[in-house]
C-alpha cells in the first residue's frame, strides 16, 4: 500500500509542478493536500532523480536579512527529450521538446508516397527522427521517446492501428515496430486525439473541462474531452465522427464502408465530385481542383452549388448529433481544410443550430482553430511527455 501511494505521490506532484512552471514546496502541499513532510520526502527523490530541480525564487522586494535563500521546484527540462511527430498524407511535421516543455526544434520533410508499408513507414519515421535530433543540436540517442500521430483507428493503450489510410495493411503494431526501428519507447495515437491533447495542454481547451475537437483535413476526425480528460472508447475507436454513417449504402468511404460522413465533407470527397464537373481541368492539383469546386459554387453554378451546399448540411448534422450527444461547452473546428470556408459559413453553423436540442440556455460555442501541422506534432509531443515522464516515475521504484 504504501509502495502504491509513493507512486501516487509523486505522480500528483510531478503535474502541478510542470503546470506551474516552478513551485514552492508549501504551495505544493497545498495544492495536492499531500503532508508537507512527504512532499519534501517525494521532491527529494525527484531531485536525486534529475527529474526537478531547484531555482532561486525570484523576489519583488529584499529586506537585506540573511538566511537560508528560499527556493522554488521546477522540472529539469535536460532531464529527458521527446519527439512529437504528426503524418499529413504525403508529409511529416516533427518538433523536438525538452522535459520542461520548451521546443528546441521543429522539421517539415516529405513521405515517399502518402500510402506505405509499414516497416516502410518506420524507416522514413527514424531517418526524420535523425534529422530532427540534428536540428536540436543533440544525438538521436538523446531523445528518450517519440509521439505520433496517425490518422485512422488507433488503439493507443496498445500501440496498434486497426485501419489507417497512411497504412497498406491493418492491425499493424505500429507502436512496437517503431519501438524495434527507433530503439526507444513510441507511443502512436489518432491525430485528432493528439489535437485535443495540444487545445487541452496550451490552447482553446485550457478554460473547459468538457469540449470537441473536429479536424478537417485529407478525412474527417475528433477528440473528445470529458471532464478534463480525453475519451478514447474501450477499443480505441471512439469519437469516429468521419465514419459515423449518414446515408444508407452511400458513397464510398476511404475505410471501405459505405454512407460514412467523411465520403461527403473530406477533401477526397469534393475532389472525387470536381473531377465529375463539366470542364473540370485535370491539369490541376488536387487543392486547385477543389479551389474551382468551390469558386464555381460561389460563382451559382448549380452543380458546384449543389455539391457544397450537401457537404455543409451534412456537416452540420454531424455537428447537431454531436452537441446532442455529448452537450459540450465548446467545440473547436481544426484542421487544413479550414483554408476553405464552405464548412464553417455562418450558415453551416446556424443549420446546426436548428438541429439541435433547444433549451433556454445558449448552444455550444463554436470557433475555428487554423493550427499548422506543427502545432499538431506539439500535440503528439506533449502526449510523449507524459508517457515518458510515466516510465521516469516506474524507473524510480519503491523510493
Amino acid at each position: 500500500m504504501a509502495v502504491v501511494q509513493r507512486d501516487s505521490g509523486r505522480r500528483r506532484l510531478l503535474g502541478p509542478i510542470r503546470r506551474a512552471g516552478r513551485s514552492p514546496r508549501i504551495e505544493l502541499a497545498e495544492q495536492t493536500g499531500i503532508s508537507r513532510a512527504t512532499v519534501t520526502t517525494i521532491t527529494a527523490e525527484l531531485i536525486q532523480a534529475g527529474l526537478v530541480e531547484e531555482v532561486p525564487r525570484a523576489e519583488e522586494t529584499g529586506d537585506g536579512r540573511r538566511g537560508r535563500p528560499r527556493v522554488d521546484l521546477k522540472i529539469r527540462g535536460a532531464a529527458r527529450r521527446v519527439a512529437g511527430i504528426k503524418i499529413a498524407h504525403d508529409r511529416l511535421s516533427l518538433v523536438l521538446r525538452e522535459f520542461e516543455g520548451a521546443q528546441l526544434a521543429a522539421l517539415e520533410c516529405d513521405l515517399s508516397a502518402p500510402l506505405l508499408r509499414p516497416e516502410a513507414l518506420a524507416d522514413e519515421l527514424a531517418e526524420a527522427v535523425a534529422r530532427l535530433a540534428r536540428a536540436g543540436g543533440v544525438a538521436p540517442g538523446e531523445i528518450a521517446g517519440i509521439g505520433l500521430g496517425i490518422a485512422g483507428v488507433v488503439d493507443a493503450d496498445q500501440g496498434l492501428v486497426y485501419w489507417s489510410p497512411s497504412l497498406t495493411r491493418r492491425n499493424v503494431d505500429l507502436a512496437r515496430l517503431l519501438n524495434d526501428r527507433l530503439e526507444r519507447p513510441a507511443f502512436v495515437d489518432n491525430d485528432a486525439n493528439l489535437v485535443a491533447v495540444a487545445e487541452k495542454n496550451f490552447g482553446l481547451g485550457q478554460a473547459h473541462s468538457d469540449f470537441i475537437v473536429v479536424t478537417i483535413e485529407a478525412g474527417v476526425g475528433m477528440g473528445l474531452v470529458l471532464g478534463g480528460e480525453l475519451y478514447r472508447g474501450t477499443r480505441g475507436c471512439g469519437a469516429e465522427l468521419g465514419h459515423t454513417k449518414v446515408h444508407l449504402d452511400g458513397a464510398v468511404c476511404r475505410c471501405g464502408q459505405r454512407g460514412c460522413l467523411e465520403a461527403y465533407v473530406a477533401d477526397y470527397a469534393l475532389l472525387r465530385e470536381a473531377q465529375a464537373l463539366p470542364g473540370a481541368d485535370p491539369g490541376l492539383s488536387g487543392s486547385g481542383q477543389i479551389e474551382a469546386l468551390l469558386a464555381a459554387a460561389r460563382a451559382g453554378e448549380p452543380q458546384a452549388r449543389r455539391i457544397v451546399d450537401r457537404a455543409g448540411r451534412i456537416f452540420a448534422l454531424g455537428l447537431a448529433n454531436l452537441v446532442n450527444i455529448f452537450d459540450p461547452e465548446l467545440i473547436i473546428l481544426s484542421g487544413e481544410q479550414m483554408q476553405f470556408d464552405h464548412l464553417y459559413a455562418e450558415a453551416v453553423i446556424d443549420e446546426m443550430r436548428k438541429s439541435i436540442v433547444q433549451v433556454d440556455k445558449p448552444p455550444p460555442e463554436v470557433v475555428i482553430h487554423k493550427w499548422g501541422h506543427l502545432m499538431w506534432a506539439r500535440g503528439a509531443a506533449a502526449y510523449a511527455l507524459d508517457r515518458i515522464s510515466d516510465l521516469a516515475l516506474a524507473e524510480l521504484g519503491d523510493g
